[in-house]
């Protein structure tokens, strides 16, 4: 499972779909609000966030809290990049290639 909250949603849209081609079944959820999700009863989020399955957040920002709602993090946990946004986010690891990299790793950690 694959989690973002915003403008990371795109990197796994993409990154699902380049792990579906080796075969996986990828969910990806958009959590805009983590307030808003921990106000919603513990049957709906562990239907949107199963507890057995590996889940990967995708964070343009840091990975402070995100182990409340997922096994593992990309993220970006300094500061002080400066470029344009698509050439920072690239270089930081926030891209499809390193989501599908660390998914991939994910699975292998729980096989």
């Amino acid at each position: 499972m694959l989690v973002g909250t915003g403008s990371e949603v795109w990197v796994c849209v993409d990154a699902a779909k380049r792990l579906a081609e080796d075969a996986l079944t990828v969910r990806v959820v958009s959590m805009p609000c983590w307030e808003d999700f921990d106000d919603q009863d513990e049957a709906y989020q562990a239907e949107v966030l199963p507890g057995e399955v590996p889940t990967l957040a995708v964070e343009a920002g840091v990975s402070f809290g995100w182990d409340r709602w997922a096994d593992d993090t990309v993220s970006i946990d300094r500061f002080g990049a400066s470029a344009p946004g698509g050439t920072v986010l690239a270089e930081l690891g926030i891209s499809p290639e390193n989501v599908v990299e660390r998914a991939q790793a994910l699975l292998d950690e729980v096989d």
